[in-house]
């Protein structure tokens, strides 16, 4: 019941002006920074790991950022998933090198946890008529789970797989031609994860880049899509040359130093309440 009620609620505030939901999202921003102290805890560790030589001062700022937009980027779901198609149009742009997602090329799109992430995976369908393939996990609330579906393919030829299905599927359809659009950049655990420095840090790090990018003969884009006072811009980056070699850790490496320079210029839009480290190198304690 609840799911369902946070659905029609988010129906409604699609209606509402973007400056007003924006101001909406800031509110529960600030007061969420205050109240979720283990997330607050968890986003200053981070970004004192990885910006050892900022302040503290500015790691909070940054953290306190992280928190409105998170919740920003949450309540305009509500307009990006059911709103005219001429609206998010409008509010959502692509830019950058565009001629990248011409042709029928294999392409994969790396799209680093920002927090505009859903914007710029509707902008592509909206922009391009190619299939494009995105990989999920189940959300445990079947309203929530529904809504997450449909909204994300609401536009164009959007296949949504299961991290589950595997392999297979993901390789079949970047060999047709298609877009992949990939997120690799989580910690899930010792068993599917390499180590790779990440600011200076040895992260647990999905080589899945890497891999798919050489089964599936595909070139890698990077895409950062950031929240403007408008609504989004969503940057596509040329292809990256010499990408993939034969040497996984080495390309693994690479793409987080790629991330690295995405995030750079906004370090608050990105995903800091996530346990990036939480996976340790043998003998080495935690560092939350």
């Amino acid at each position: 019941m609840s799911g369902r009620l946070g659905v029609w609620l988010m129906g409604l505030l699609a209606y509402l002006p973007l400056p007003v939901l924006r101001g909406l999202g800031w509110v529960l921003g600030r007061i969420l920074f205050v109240l979720v102290v283990p997330r607050r805890k968890i986003a200053l560790r981070n970004l004192a790991l990885c910006f050892p030589q900022a302040s503290p001062a500015q790691h909070r700022a940054w953290a306190r950022e992280a928190f409105v937009v998170f919740c920003q980027t949450f309540l305009d779901r509500s307009w990006l998933w059911s709103a005219p198609r001429e609206v998010v149009l409008r509010r959502v742009k692509l830019q950058g090198a565009l001629h990248e997602l011409e042709g029928d090329t294999p392409t994969i799109i790396f799209a680093p946890h920002f927090y505009g992430m859903d914007a710029g995976g509707l902008a592509l369908p909206l922009h391009t008529t190619r299939a494009f393939t995105s990989i999920f996990s189940t959300h445990p609330n079947p309203a929530l789970d529904a809504w997450f579906m449909r909204g994300r393919q609401r536009f164009g030829d959007v296949r949504m797989l299961n991290r589950a299905d595997g392999v297979k599927p993901i390789i079949s359809s970047l060999r047709k031609g298609g877009l992949l659009y990939l997120l690799p950049d989580m910690d899930f655990g010792p068993n599917e994860s390499i180590f790779v420095p990440f600011y200076g840090m040895q992260a647990a790090t999905v080589p899945s880049l890497s891999r798919f990018a050489r089964l599936g003969r595909a070139k890698v884009v990077g895409m950062v899509t950031r929240l403007t006072p408008e609504g989004y811009v969503a940057e596509i980056t040329p292809a990256w040359e010499h990408f993939p070699t034969d040497d996984v850790a080495f390309d693994t490496a690479r793409m987080n130093r790629e991330l690295e320079r995405y995030i750079n210029p906004i370090p608050g839009q990105y995903y800091w309440v996530h346990k990036r480290f939480k996976t340790r190198p043998p003998g080495e304690p935690s560092v939350y």
